[in-house]
């Protein structure tokens, strides 16, 4: 167990180490952020003193150098545009992008997955059918689009919820949350469920697939014909032998969803890392531009290696594997 754990965080750091280099490297070749800086008309003098002033006249080489030995002491610098520490800035949006994923992917799961599992139990039912068509229209149906939907539905035309912002927040521990208010609760109801549209239809599909497949094995077979209940033979069996590949996915999507909520987070002005890596690529803002892809590479890397620890856990042989 310990040795799988060291080889799977040598791994996550050799990752992170090309991945610093791909996204600086990538970055660098999006454009000049002093055009966009500096207007036109300023003096060449003056061009070329903020062009020092944030290291740009440096060769790429040594300006990633100087950036990887800053990241190492956990500084990935200024922002270009707000004038203020990167990380300062991105940790004072992460909540708010955070507390949309959890409502998001959570609520997909705590539907999709039942939902998935009783479509996959009673297949030829009515209820089975109404499912796996709302999971079709999940698949199918734009996120942009079901969130103007959802805006004009709720917002404008019955003005129930209300279009776009975070809403009262509540400070715990230093954090900002908005769904400890109502008020909070109310901007918070639109963009999660705009956001979990697409992952209640992915994780539904997938229990669904996983249950059929479950009850027909061998397995199953014989807990019935030993005489055990049906939800003794879906809590032991069925739900034992599908809790990997949604484990995989669950995990997958939070990360996913927390790196790239960008399009639920700028129809509802929703104030997180997403709307920021939006305003940061317009005014090419290095800084925040790399931080953030250094973030997402992170979560990603941190997220499979608490999947392959839950793989341990739920699967024996694993556990055995891993103690030969």
């Amino acid at each position: 167990m310990l040795g799988h754990v060291a080889v799977r965080l040598a791994q996550a750091l050799v990752v992170m180490l090309v991945m610093s280099v791909l996204v600086f490297v990538g970055v660098y070749a999006i454009g000049n952020p002093i055009d966009v800086l500096i207007g036109p008309d300023v003096s060449q003098e003056l061009r070329l003193q903020t062009i020092a002033q944030y290291g740009l006249d440096r060769p790429l080489w040594e300006q990633y150098l100087t950036f990887l030995g800053r990241v190492l002491h956990g500084d990935f610098g200024r922002s270009f545009v707000f004038g203020m520490p990167v990380m300062d800035l991105i940790l004072s949006r992460l909540p708010a992008t955070l507390e949309l994923t959890l409502a998001a992917v959570c609520g997909a799961a705590l539907i999709g997955i039942p939902a998935g599992i009783y479509a996959g139990y009673r297949p030829d039912s009515f209820a089975s059918k109404l499912i796996m068509t709302v999971s079709i229209l999940g698949f199918s149906v734009p996120t942009f689009w079901i969130g103007l939907v959802l805006i004009m539905a709720f917002a404008v035309e019955l003005q129930w919820l209300p279009a776009g912002g975070r809403g009262e927040t509540v400070p715990i521990l230093g954090v900002e949350w908005s769904f400890l208010t109502l008020n909070g609760l109310s901007h918070l109801l639109l963009p999660a469920l705009n956001l979990a549209f697409f992952k209640l239809a992915l994780m539904t599909r997938l229990a669904r697939a996983g249950t059929r497949e479950t009850m027909l094995s061998d397995t199953v077979k014989f807990a019935r014909a030993a005489g055990l209940s049906e939800w003794t033979v879906l809590r032991r069996h069925v739900l034992r032998l599908i809790a990997i590949p949604l484990v995989t996915v669950f995990g997958l999507e939070f990360a996913s969803t927390l790196a790239f909520a960008v399009v639920t987070e700028t129809i509802f002005s929703w104030p997180g890392i997403g709307k920021l890596i939006i305003d940061s690529i317009q005014s090419l803002d290095r800084p925040v531009m790399v931080a953030y892809l250094m973030l997402v590479a992170f979560v990603f890397i941190t997220i499979n290696f608490l999947v392959d620890l839950a793989y341990v856990g739920l699967d024996p042989r694993l556990r055995k594997g891993g103690a030969r």
